[in-house]
């Protein structure tokens, strides 16, 4: 849009509606006063759940079987392309290609 000199540019409709979104969730997290204090807390507890039990409770499982970066992008592959057993179900024998 053209404006004229020493006249704000002025959005109407959809582009309104679009700035109105952001400023809305600007302007509840400025006014908060509990809600800092649990956002606090909760980020707390993500760091704790995902950073420190990471360290104790699930090991580099592929660090720790191979030795090289080849070794463990093969074995990934591996896993992630093994086709799938398939079952009669009429007869319960193992399907062949």
């Amino acid at each position: 849009m053209n404006s004229l000199p020493g006249q704000a540019e002025t959005r109407t409709g959809l582009g309104q509606k679009l700035l109105a979104i952001p400023r809305f969730y600007v302007a509840g997290f400025r006014s908060m006063t509990v809600g800092r204090s649990l956002w606090l807390v909760i980020i707390i507890k993500m760091v704790v759940l995902f950073g420190v039990l990471k360290l104790f409770f699930f090991p580099d499982f592929l660090e720790t079987r191979f030795d090289n970066n080849t070794d463990r992008s093969n074995y990934v592959l591996e896993q992630i392309s093994v086709q799938p057993t398939v079952i009669n179900p009429a007869t319960g024998e193992e399907a062949h290609d």
